[in-house]
């Protein structure tokens, strides 16, 4: 399970960061909106399933509500899935 954590904290951080610095520029800078459909989607479906497994781990490890709080906030920012699987993982 922590592996698949993981994992999907890897891929929500990376397609957050691909829709943030390169998806975005080129829609607005250059004009070229359909690489913010494509990452976008994938973003999404990456962001549900780090939440999913985010509560899974909550279940099965128990997380207190305040770790799994932090994890949904890391999940809103740019290298917070990254962070926070250093420190929640590693500290076990």
């Amino acid at each position: 399970m922590e592996k698949i954590f993981r994992v999907s904290g890897w891929l929500e951080g990376g397609s957050y960061l691909v829709l943030l610095l390169i998806a975005m520029p080129l829609k607005y800078i250059w004009g070229n909106p359909e690489m913010v459909r494509i990452v976008g989607m994938a973003h999404g479906l990456f962001f549900l399933a780090y939440l999913g497994v985010a509560f899974a781990m909550y279940d099965k490890y128990d997380w207190g509500f305040k770790k799994l709080g932090w994890a949904v906030v890391a999940s809103l920012l740019p290298f917070g899935p990254f962070v926070f699987e250093a420190k929640a993982l590693r500290a076990r």
